[in-house]
């Protein structure tokens, strides 16, 4: 959803290794994992991008966040993924505390070099 309009056929078509996952409670929308299916050629497999995670304000507390990266890691192993990965800002703690305790932590390919970094350039 962009704009508060469903997203359009044509970019769903255009998507095939998008993917989402909605959590329910009491049949309303309570949390969203948007994912993306990618490739590590480090390790020659796939991998999954976790680009959004959101859980609704009155919905916090829940666990729900941690059910979305289980089901998340699920797909992950059935696809014979190596790993899973996600950018979060530096301040944000609450997501920070989400992600630790699902065993996620900054990376890096060789400790001399230090931690990678995750940058941009608008275009």
């Amino acid at each position: 959803m962009g704009g508060s309009q469903p997203l359009a056929e044509s970019v769903k078509s255009k998507l095939p290794h998008a993917f989402g996952i909605i959590s329910y409670v009491n049949n309303q929308p309570a949390g969203l994992v948007n994912c993306f299916e990618a490739f590590s050629t480090f390790k020659c497999k796939p991998l999954i991008n976790i680009h959004d995670v959101v859980v609704v304000n009155e919905f916090r507390g829940l666990g729900l966040s941690q059910r979305m990266l289980s089901k998340v890691e699920e797909i992950a192993k059935s696809k014979g993924c190596c790993k899973i990965t996600l950018e979060v800002l530096e301040g944000n703690d609450v997501a920070k505390n989400s992600y630790i305790k699902f065993c996620f932590a900054g990376y890096e390919l060789d400790p001399v070099m230090g931690k990678a970094l995750f940058w941009q350039k608008n275009v």
